[in-house]
């Protein structure tokens, strides 16, 4: 019965829920976008273990004071806590992935890997809630994937076709199915907890398997020798990459069908495109924009068809 509970809770979401939940996720690509430029600046500095590690042991204490301090809910242990650890496993895979990636590939070519989540997504919503997707989703679907290939592969045909795609990359997508996976997995583990309270407990089990993973790496950092640039970007990620866009993503889950719900990764690339540009890495080459205009197209066609 949870699982007919939870598939339905979009079909009778209102028109005002929905249009929260794509605003959401507006900020969430803008968000998440700023996470792979801020990241690429760590990665000489701090390993991807440690700098995830304490992002989300700061993030899940901001939520925490939030949820237990401003909005005064009951600390206990939540039901089936089981639920919260296999969501934690997936998204410490998918951001221990990530900043390693960013590590040995630039940053665009990465955050346009991350827009292969609304296909994953909508694979999964099948699978794990039975959520059929229309025909014009599929086909926006497709689009927006081609045109981030397009960007993975710097626009080389040659390359694409010879699906040449680089070591960063290729690990990176390791995680994005593990992402892609989450949201269908969250609105089938649902109980009807509040969003902050989900939210705590899945940054919290999120950092004790990332902690847990990197542990030798954690010990071995020298934290005090850190240079600013990695303590700036650790008060973005944690703030505002993680607990405000895990915020955001869970709010929509419960209001958007999964493919919809990652269909606003596919902004990433442009959003990476230009933040790139304004910090002074250089902008995109005319075929990487191109391949940028595909996705945001395809995104547009996805938001405004009917829910499958």
């Amino acid at each position: 019965m949870s699982r007919t509970i939870a598939a339905s809770r979009t079909t009778h979401a209102t028109g005002r829920e929905k249009l929260l939940g794509h605003l959401a996720m507006v900020a969430f690509a803008l968000l998440i976008a700023g996470s792979f430029s801020f990241g690429a600046l760590t990665a000489p500095h701090i390993g991807s273990a440690p700098l995830n590690s304490i992002r989300f042991v700061l993030g899940a204490a901001v939520i925490a004071v939030i949820a237990f301090g401003v909005r005064r809910e009951p600390v206990r242990i939540p039901q089936a806590p089981w639920r919260y650890l296999v969501l934690g496993a997936l998204m410490s895979v998918y951001f221990v992935t990530m900043f390693v990636a960013l590590g040995i590939a630039n940053p665009v070519s990465v955050g346009a890997v991350f827009t292969l989540n609304p296909l994953l997504a909508a694979v999964f919503g099948f699978f794990v809630l039975g959520q059929k997707a229309r025909p014009v989703v599929i086909v926006s679907l497709l689009v927006a994937g081609a045109g981030a290939l397009w960007v993975i592969f710097r626009g080389d045909i040659e390359a694409m076709l010879g699906l040449r795609i680089g070591r960063g990359e290729a690990i990176f997508s390791v995680g994005v199915v593990c992402h892609a996976l989450y949201a269908p997995l969250f609105r089938r583990f649902a109980r009807g907890e509040p969003v902050v309270i989900s939210t705590f407990w899945v940054l919290f089990f999120t950092a004790a398997c990332i902690s847990v993973y990197g542990a030798r790496d954690i010990l071995a950092t020298d934290w005090a020798a850190l240079p600013a640039v990695v303590w700036l970007a650790v008060f973005y990620l944690a703030l505002f990459a993680t607990a405000a866009t895990f915020f955001l993503l869970q709010f929509a889950s419960l209001r958007l069908p999964a493919a919809k719900v990652f269909a606003y990764g596919y902004l990433t690339p442009a959003f990476i495109i230009v933040l790139e540009g304004l910090l002074g890495h250089g902008w995109a080459s005319g075929a990487v924009l191109a391949g940028a205009v595909v996705i945001v197209a395809g995104l547009a066609i996805l938001a405004l068809a009917p829910d499958g």
